[in-house]
């Protein structure tokens, strides 16, 4: 199938202003962005999780979805054929499949987004025109401005969701959260959500005055934090004693490059207690490398941390942690 001839027929232009996902020129950085904003404009958040999202898509309706789109009988046609295709299990069988779109798939992400569009993005702006969100795919987190709202606008998605083919809420991932700052009294059951890999919840913020306060704001997450911590420990550099620190610097540069651009854009001493877990084992590869340094690993930290200021850039986390 030709991705690129169905992805020519999808409506970018026409998209909401708040649909971020897989759409040229919008990034999850921006979906962020302006959920902060709007965190601290409104006290309420609906952080959104809709159960089995991608195995239960409906069929006719990304069919519909697509048909608002083109004439061609031919995409209509490969596109049915697509969704329809059985699954091959591990033993060879086949499983017949009626409903769902595979995810990780090519063309998954645009089918689901088209779908999503008209069962959300266009339901909201005619139902409830003054409530705002920010969608990426499936994961959604809507604003209002009181917790009655909140419950009110919830219960209506749900209903929503179930006229389109039967979609739920999950009912314990999906949350009512107070958005609890410094100037918010009260308290509320959920003070804090998760999005796009950030977890958004009250922080100590100092302001380019020196003074601090406490806001809502997003920060690298709990659960990403701790995938970024498996990884280090998955590379086990301090076993590595016969490379040199500029080889595996040169190895693992793209990666940790790769977190601080995600996740140091808002809060980014959040990420500093995981990016010093590189020095940590640079500092046992130290030990293992010079018996000299043997039993003596304050002295191997204080041997990186010259190297580090005698090499800053050489190391791409070392512009937030020095040894």
């Amino acid at each position: 199938m030709d991705i690129q001839a169905v992805t020519d027929i999808s409506p970018w232009p026409w998209f909401h202003p708040d649909s971020y996902g897989y759409r040229p020129g919008r990034s999850a950085l921006d979906a962020i962005a302006v959920c902060r904003e709007r965190c601290w404009r409104t006290d309420w958040v609906i952080d959104m999780d809709i159960q089995g999202f991608f195995d239960n898509l409906d069929h006719d309706l990304v069919l519909k979805a697509v048909a608002h789109h083109t004439d061609q009988r031919w995409i209509l046609l490969y596109v049915e054929r697509w969704l329809k295709a059985p699954l091959q299990r591990q033993d060879g069988s086949l499983l017949a499949r009626d409903r769902g779109s595979p995810q990780g798939s090519a063309i998954s992400p645009l089918l689901s987004n088209l779908f999503m569009h008209y069962a959300f993005d266009r339901w909201m702006a005619r139902e409830n025109p003054g409530v705002q969100f920010e969608r990426y795919c499936d994961d959604v987190v809507v604003h209002c401005r009181s917790e009655g709202q909140a419950h009110r606008v919830r219960e209506a998605i749900a209903g929503r969701l179930a006229e389109c083919g039967g979609l739920r809420l999950h009912p314990d991932k999906t949350r009512i959260v107070y958005c609890k700052d410094g100037n918010r009294r009260g308290s509320a059951e959920h003070t804090s959500f998760t999005f796009l890999g950030y977890g958004f919840r009250v922080r100590k913020v100092r302001t380019k005055r020196g003074s601090y306060f406490f806001g809502f704001n997003p920060a690298v997450s709990d659960e990403a934090a701790k995938q970024i911590r498996a990884q280090i420990r998955s590379w086990r550099l301090h076993l590595r004693s016969g490379a040199t620190l500029e080889r595996l610097a040169r190895e693992i540069n793209p990666v940790v490059r790769g977190w601080i651009n995600y996740y140091g854009r808002f809060y980014s001493s959040a990420l500093d207690f995981s990016l010093n877990r590189i020095n940590d084992y640079l500092v046992r590869w130290l030990v293992q490398k010079y018996k000299r340094l043997r039993r003596k690993r304050a002295k191997a930290r204080g041997a990186l941390g010259s190297h580090a200021r005698l090499y800053p850039g050489l190391f791409a986390h070392w512009k937030l942690v020095k040894p």
